[in-house]
């Protein structure tokens, strides 16, 4: 994931942005950049790799100045070199931006009189704001209408040649904080580059914009209206840094999807091509089968990959538990693809089925989100699912990332097999590129879920039903719910409530149904009615059509945002994991570290 830093200051600032950067190391990167405003001009380098190349650029061409912004890359629109790597610079302009932008080929098509110099969708924000600036407009006004025609989830920091004093700053779908010091204002993507610093932190709030001067900084909402947002004191280290002002690391992790999950299409996606963009290794041509092999919650994202795989690329797939996949002595082909997916990638029994695969002679891959994991290692093929550190126990941006990743490889399969029209591919690409919008939308209703979490967390036991790939996201949500409110809880498909489930409801018994619009939605709202008429107090998750189709059948429904199917298992997550956390929060349970539980179970 990349990282930003920002100061403004009385003092010089190049060795401190480049200590910040360090800070941000753990995030993941494969270049790095600052830019900094010297006497009134913008001066920057550039390094691929690892910092210390950033450092011997710097010590190269030394540049300092009191005022500048830095940022480390993880290689997404365009290879990691130079040319890719951030500060971007157009004219007067040069930003850093972590998030994806939409419709920058849409920008890049309204400014083609500019000159774009690299392959980057970050590149045109600043062409955006110098042409702005060339019409005439003031810096500021520069600033806020070129944010107006971003599209995308976005935390960005800009300056401007001549303005030596301010860094302009927006944040929309990715974390971004404000520090401020005496004499000096901050900028950081993540807390915990600012945590040496200074412990006075403001997290800006969805859409919001800000521009900082060292005595000051003043913030603007989506409208451009003014507003003050509180000052975090920060106290107890990079840990409650890093937690910023979340209640919980669960909360700040659910969060961080739209980022997280732009992190993972940048690097399976190329959005220039609207394709696939898998390593090389990964071949699909002669594989005839895939099995997925995970535990808990990774189990159920191989679960629903199961369905992306033999609708989109027509392969058959397997789905096992890893601690029971070996024990049973499957037969294997060496025509088969196994894909460990395990967020540590240190779990014992997915280590050992990766294991008995590659003694068999199988190809293997580990979807893995720490990249220097035995499992990584020790497989064929690694795939990184760049969720960044997930502290919290009960998974869920590592999740949503497992999903991304794998509906990703899924078109590159479907594309090597050749099964797949050009017009579906365009549309399911689109699908993918519109998700971190979405989920920051899904997000929005969070305060709603909370309000309904109230009556759910009283419940005992609960149920959660689905059709299609909504089935598997049953099962996780029962899981979550579980997990961190000790709520007896279970998923199942809608369509065997008539095989023994339906005998456990009574009046009163929660039931959430998961049911977008689809080609399923008229069968699973035949279920819920079997469920109403014994008494069940539904919370039904759909989406506006799916809502108007419901009527007043229903008091309580979530009304998420109108997703493809393709990628509507991964929106109708968001709901569950707000509804799961919102009951724990009630029940003043141990949110981040549950009972009986490990974050990566190491021993079988």
């Amino acid at each position: 994931m990349c990282g930003i830093i920002g100061i403004t200051g009385t003092s010089v600032v190049t060795d401190r942005l480049v200590d910040g950067l360090k800070r941000l190391e753990y995030r993941g990167y494969d270049s790095s950049g600052v830019a900094i405003l010297d006497d009134r001009v913008i001066k920057r380098e550039r390094a691929e790799g690892k910092i210390k190349m950033l450092e011997a650029r710097l010590g190269a061409h030394p540049i300092d100045g009191q005022t500048g912004i830095a940022h480390t890359r993880w290689a997404t629109h365009g290879v990691p070199n130079e040319t890719n790597a951030h500060p971007h610079l157009s004219g007067r302009v040069c930003v850093v931006h972590n998030g994806i932008i939409e419709n920058f080929l849409d920008i890049r098509q309204e400014l083609s009189h500019h000159e774009f110099v690299s392959e980057t969708d970050t590149e045109v924000i600043a062409h955006l704001v110098d042409e702005a600036l060339s019409a005439g407009l003031p810096p500021i006004d520069a600033f806020s209408q070129s944010l107006k025609k971003l599209k995308g989830a976005y935390a960005l920091g800009l300056i401007i040649d001549g303005e030596d004093n301010r860094i302009f700053c927006a944040r929309a779908g990715s974390p971004l904080a404000i520090g401020v010091g005496e004499n000096e204002m901050y900028l950081g993507s993540d807390a915990l580059a600012l945590a040496q610093l200074t412990s006075n932190l403001i997290y800006l709030e969805e859409g919001d914009w800000a521009v900082l001067t060292p005595e000051s900084y003043e913030i603007f909402d989506v409208n451009d209206k003014a507003v003050t947002r509180p000052v975090t004191i920060i106290s107890g280290g990079p840990a409650m840094a890093e937690k910023g002002n979340y209640r919980h690391f669960m909360l700040k992790e659910i969060y961080e999807q739209p980022e997280t999950i732009t992190r993972t299409l940048e690097n399976y996606i190329d959005e220039f091509k609207h394709a696939p963009n898998l390593p090389h290794e990964l071949d699909f041509t002669d594989i005839d089968r895939i099995i997925l092999v995970a535990c808990g919650t990774a189990s159920y994202a191989g679960m629903v990959a199961k369905y992306w795989f033999e609708q989109i690329a027509g392969i058959p797939v397997d789905v096992d538990i890893a601690s029971e996949f070996r024990y049973r002595q499957p037969v294997l082909s060496q025509k088969a693809l196994f894909i460990a997916i395990s967020q540590s990638g240190e779990t014992a029994d997915t280590l050992a089925a990766l294991r008995y695969c590659k003694n068999n002679g199988v190809k293997t891959a580990a979807l893995v989100n720490v990249m220097t994991s035995t499992m990584a290692r020790e497989a064929d093929i690694a795939l990184p699912i760049n969720a960044g550190p997930e502290i919290g126990v009960a998974s869920t941006k590592a999740f949503t990332s497992q999903l991304t990743a794998l509906a990703a490889i899924t078109l590159g399969a479907a594309v090597s097999k050749g099964v797949l029209s050009a017009a579906r591919q365009e549309a399911l690409i689109k699908s993918l590129i519109k998700m971190p919008r979405q989920v920051k939308d899904a997000l929005e209703l969070d305060g709603a879920i909370e309000a309904m979490a109230f009556d759910f967390s009283k419940a005992k036991n609960a149920f959660y039903l689905g059709r299609g790939s909504q089935v598997p996201i049953a099962f996780e949500g029962a899981l979550k719910l579980k997990e961190i409110s000790y709520i007896h809880a279970e998923g199942y498909a809608a369509g065997e409530l008539k095989h023994g489930p339906i005998a456990l409801i009574e009046d009163g018994t929660p039931v959430v149904v998961l049911a977008p619009f689809d080609a399923l939605f008229e069968k699973t709202i035949s279920n819920l009615q079997e469920v109403v008429s014994r008494g069940a107090s539904i919370i039904l998750i759909t989406d506006v059509a799916g809502a108007q189709h419901i009527g007043d059948m229903v008091k309580n429904i979530i009304i998420m945002p109108t997703a493809h199917d393709f990628t509507a298992p991964i929106i109708t997550t968001i709901a569950v994991q707000l509804l799961a956390y919102h009951s724990a929060v009630h029940l003043g349970t141990d949110v981040d570290q549950p009972r009986n539980l490990a974050k990566s179970v190491t021993v079988e």
